[in-house]
Formats: structure tokens, C-alpha cells, sequence
């Protein structure tokens, strides 16, 4: 079985993934002609209440404020907004026409790429996902947008769509990432190399292998995560 790519980048080499100069936004909507962006993060300073359900293949990511306008305006006291005063869709409301658009007309679902911010200048690529539906939610103050993404089976890269088995499929825990990459100071653990990394399971999820537990989780440089593939060493 293939499995989910979880490739570790710094904030340049994602801009550089996604070829644009920068990524201002956390949601971007058709970014690509074939998939949406959004940045992600479940940090405890993280100004929006992402997470990533007990299933873990299921993100729930909350929309975003309008732009602050001025050092009086503070967007985090009102209601997230679908549309601008001028009638023009916010990235809220893209997204919530994508899931409509799915769920009442029968099309297929928005793919949609999630970047994660695990430290301050590195970044995680959890995947591809569907994006499948959303809901209002009152968060104690105001009104704010979840949106609901589920890991899509197609799976691609910068060469091929990999086929994955979403029932072996795990994402890793923020809090498992963070613990091996400090643990593995940042570098490939076979040859020491600090570029092009990924996040490798030792004993893979086809052979019962687990995301939950740092000890069965490592760095890897890419050269040798594509050697290794899903083959018990």
C-alpha cells in the first residue's frame, strides 16, 4: 500500500511548492487550477480552532475574519462574513459555495491541500482532502464558519495521483511531529541530511504500524523514504 506523503518544508519552500511569491492567506481558494490551500495550525496561540478528529483522517478548520481596517476594527468580535459589503464572495463564502455545490447539485467534492504549521518556520504537508461539508458555530462570542474536510483517497504528487486505503491511513498527531522532530534534530536519522525531509512510520500502517506514538515515528530524508517504502527494514 501506498502511503500519505508528509513532507516537512520551511514557509519559502511552501510558497515556492504552490508557486507563488507568498501566502498571506490561510484559505486560498482555487489557488490551483486543480485544488484549493488552506494553512492550518493547532497550536496553542493559533488565532483559529483547528483540529484534526479522533478518526484522523477528518479536519475541522474554522473560516476566517475580514481584514482588520483599522487599529479601532477588531474582526475578531463579529461574525465571520460569507460575503464583503460590495456583494463579493470572502473566502468563507468560496468555500461554502464548493460544499453546496457537492452536496446539493452532485459535483464532485473541492480538493483542497493542507499545510500545517508545526514550529515558527516549519511547515507539514498533511494531504489532499475532500472538502465535504461545513456549519455556523457560536463560539461563546460570535458566530464563526467550520469547515469539514475528510482525507481523500487520491492522494497526489508532484509526478502521480497515489491510490491510499483511507481505512489504514492515520494522520500524525501535531503533538507526535513536534516530539520527533526535535528528538531527530531536524534531520534525516540514517544520513543525517536536513533537506527534503519526511515524516516516516518504522513499521507502516499495512503492516499495523501506528501515528499515535512518537517511537514509531522518524525522519527521513527523501532518498531514503523512497527506498524505504512501505518495506519493514
Amino acid at each position: 500500500m501506498n502511503k500519505i506523503r508528509d513532507d516537512i518544508l520551511s514557509y519559502r519552500e511552501m510558497c515556492d511548492t504552490e508557486s507563488v511569491q507568498t501566502l498571506q492567506r490561510g484559505m486560498n481558494f482555487h489557488l490551483n487550477n486543480s485544488y484549493s490551500v488552506i494553512l492550518m495550525s493547532q497550536r496553542p496561540n493559533a488565532p483559529y480552532a483547528d483540529r484534526v478528529h479522533d478518526d484522523g483522517i477528518t479536519i475541522e478548520y474554522e473560516g476566517h475574519n475580514v481584514t482588520k481596517k483599522s487599529n479601532l476594527h477588531n474582526p475578531k468580535y463579529e461574525d465571520q462574513p460569507d460575503k464583503l459589503s460590495s456583494g463579493k464572495l470572502t473566502q468563507n463564502g468560496l468555500f461554502i459555495n464548493a460544499v453546496k455545490k457537492y452536496k446539493e447539485f452532485g459535483e464532485n467534492p473541492e480538493i483542497v491541500k493542507v499545510y500545517e504549521k508545526i514550529l515558527p518556520g516549519v511547515w507539514s504537508l498533511k494531504g489532499f482532502f475532500d472538502l465535504v461539508d461545513y456549519k455556523i458555530v457560536f463560539d461563546g462570542g460570535r458566530n464563526v464558519f467550520r469547515f469539514i474536510l475528510r482525507l481523500s483517497a487520491d492522494q497526489k504528487t508532484e509526478t502521480n495521483t497515489i491510490q491510499s486505503e483511507i481505512l489504514h491511513s492515520r494522520l500524525i498527531p501535531t503533538e507526535v511531529k513536534k516530539e520527533v522532530w526535535k528528538r531527530d534534530e531536524g534531520k534525516c536519522t540514517i544520513c543525517d541530511d536536513t533537506k527534503n525531509l519526511h515524516f516516516d512510520h518504522e513499521l507502516p500502517f499495512s503492516k499495523g504500524g501506528t501515528s499515535l506514538t512518537a517511537k514509531n515515528v522518524r525522519l527521513l530524508c527523501m532518498k531514503h523514504n523512497l527506498q524505504k517504502a512501505d518495506k519493514i527494514e
